[in-house]
């Protein structure tokens, strides 16, 4: 099981990664891709003794870290100190990283001593395959927390996602799951879900309140009957991590994001794009058709796991932009290529998005960070 990616997206993925290595080189880089069966202690990720002790409580792991999303939440977590532990699930994404670890351009300082130490990121890569729970506990042993990003794309599906997808994502999420709740060193975990999950329902029932936040769910029968695919396998895997932290007493954050947007993201992750925007003029019509910068997403995504050390996890939604006149959705369909029909939109959005309790949390971290 793996996300499935065509080769040019792979290339402008790894490409994307070095150019982030390069940017967060001026304090030392320490990149090691180590793969399971090199050895039996993934956490072992350079040949600096002082490393582990120094980095065991910042440890993270990001699931899919080359992917344009695990990119910029890695670059966000090496900028606030923390070493780095990214989960690859094939051959030629190793091979292709290896080729980064042995590149002059990136500072390597895996063996600076321990005095040091403070000023050089690492990062470590593992080979895990999501489908093998005992691979994963492997992946994540040693790492306090752990960022769940990843989005399976099938491009023979329809819009790039088919039902068949939709289970193999709600399989993969409950798999990270049970292998952060028995992995004893992980503390916390934050699962990337979509707005999606909270925003498919029935328009026609009188009952539904106007308020769309985190206390709101899709429908998943209403999903199945739209051929909704990438909602119901968001909704799926988001229900099943919440199934299992419940029982396992696993803390849990997920962030239910709008339409990630950014420079080169959708240009590069077409099939996704499409996908999430299926319904995309119901979206527009009901005033639920929103978007997030990937940058500022991932900078959401440290700033929720910093918050969980007091709030002890929750359900977020996450948006900076709801499209609400025709020139934003004419500007969308020139980013995306997806058309997007307003004709019969009369202005009056019968629903109302809300992340309050998204930006409660984002100001309070700020000024812890602000007085720390």
């Amino acid at each position: 099981m793996g996300v499935v990616r065509t080769d040019e997206s792979r290339r402008a993925e790894i490409e994307e990664f070095r150019k982030m290595l390069l940017s967060c080189s001026n304090g030392g880089v320490a990149l090691k891709v180590i793969t399971q069966n090199e050895t039996n202690h993934p956490r072992l990720l350079t040949d600096n003794p002082a490393y582990e002790q120094a980095t065991h409580q910042k440890l993270v792991c990001v699931t899919s870290g080359v992917s344009f999303l695990g990119i910029a939440i890695v670059k966000q977590l090496l900028v606030r100190g923390y070493a780095v532990r990214i989960i690859v699930d094939n051959q030629e994404d190793v091979e292709r990283l290896r080729e980064i670890e042995n590149s002059e351009e990136i500072i390597i300082r895996g063996n600076t001593s321990s005095n040091n130490n403070n000023n050089i990121n690492q990062i470590g890569v593992v080979v895990a395959k999501l489908n093998e729970l005992k691979s994963l506990m492997e992946a994540f042993d040693g790492c306090h927390a752990v960022f769940h990003t990843t989005a399976f794309i099938d491009p023979s599906g329809f819009s790039g996602y088919s039902k068949y997808m939709a289970e193999i994502e709600a399989r993969a999420a409950e798999n990270v799951a049970e292998a952060c709740a028995a992995t004893p060193s992980v503390r916390k975990y934050v699962l990337t879900s979509s707005l999606l999950t909270c925003i498919w329902r029935d328009v026609s029932e009188s009952s539904l309140s106007s308020l769309v936040d985190h206390n709101t769910w899709s429908d998943e029968s209403f999903c199945i009957r739209k051929k909704l695919w990438y909602a119901l396998g968001k909704l799926k895997a988001e229900k099943a991590s919440w199934r299992i932290a419940v029982e396992k007493e696993l803390k849990l954050a997920t962030i239910c994001s709008g339409l990630i947007t950014g420079p080169r993201y959708i240009c590069t992750n077409p099939s996704s794009t499409i996908a999430y925007l299926k319904g995309g003029q119901d979206m527009y019509a009901d005033g639920l058709l929103a978007t997030i910068d990937v940058n500022k997403l991932a900078e959401i995504h440290v700033k929720v796991l910093e918050g969980m050390n007091k709030t002890g996890g929750g359900r977020y939604v996450c948006f900076d932009k709801v499209i609400r006149c025709p020139d934003e959705v004419q500007r969308l369909e020139r980013e995306t290529g997806v058309h997007i029909n307003t004709s019969s939109n009369d202005a009056l959005f019968r629903f109302e998005l809300s992340n309050r309790k998204l930006d409660r949390l984002m100001s309070q971290v700020n000024r812890c960070t602000n007085v720390s």
